[in-house]
């Protein structure tokens, strides 16, 4: 489960961060830092969303699970936005998934008081509404690389956007998992991660994938990697970590 911290770290999230001193100031005493451990669900289909979770580091898959057992990732929140947009959009309940992809920290708030300050703050309607929009495009720039490219130029996106994340080339990842983001078989990763570690692009080893060649990666991957990234920088702004 998620743990309190007791001192208050500096955020690394791109949305608090764009606020104006004077707004993170009103939602300060409504924050709390939390340790985000991997495999935990912040949200299940269909109950109410009850927190906010705005990353500092690692990510958060949102999932769509199916009732034959299957899936697939829809989406993915690093510390350039938050989950779950869908309570500014008028709603708090949602049929898919959220959980811990990769281990981190994040800063929270309760849905209720949050959709306050949405209300009340210019700055925080503004940047949500910006970061909205680039989630609906990464969502469907997902569905559309899920249908029409390659697991090689899909692998190397998916692994590139983990890495952008977690703010780091080491990642705690199995081949079954990903298979299961992608919602592909767990062969065709282990088929497409060889090719690349073969080329010198990533290191696996038991569950943890190092990229050692980044641009390599970039050059492997469909386009749908910059295109989203582009996306994210035009409405947040540009980052240190590629999006």
């Amino acid at each position: 489960m998620s743990t309190l911290h007791t001192a208050r770290p500096p955020t690394a999230n791109r949305i608090l961060n764009a606020l104006p001193p004077e707004d993170y100031a009103c939602l300060a005493p409504h924050l709390e830092f939390v340790s985000l451990t991997r495999g935990e669900i912040l949200h299940r289909p269909d109950e109410p969303i009850t927190y906010v979770y705005f990353p500092n580091r690692g990510t958060v898959s949102v999932f769509s699970a199916f009732s034959d057992g299957g899936g697939v990732e829809v989406g993915m929140v690093g510390n350039e936005g938050l989950f779950s947009v869908s309570v500014f959009l008028g709603s708090v309940m949602s049929p898919l998934e959220a959980l811990v992809q990769l281990s981190g920290d994040a800063v929270r708030a309760r849905a209720d008081l949050l959709k306050q300050e949405f209300k009340k703050c210019e700055a925080l309607h503004d940047i949500v509404l910006r970061y909205a929009q680039a989630f609906i495009i990464q969502v469907a720039q997902a569905a559309a690389c899920n249908r029409a490219h390659k697991i090689e130029g899909r692998l190397a996106r998916w692994l590139l956007m983990c890495q952008d994340r977690a703010m780091s080339g080491e990642l705690a990842l199995t081949h079954e998992f990903i298979a299961a983001m992608l919602g592909i078989r767990r062969a065709g990763v282990t088929e497409a991660a060889c090719a690349f570690q073969r080329a010198g692009l990533i290191k696996y080893n038991r569950g943890h994938i190092t990229v050692t060649d980044r641009a390599g990666l970039e050059a492997a991957s469909c386009e749908c990697y910059s295109l989203v990234r582009s996306e994210f920088d035009r409405l947040l702004g540009s980052n240190d970590h590629k999006l």
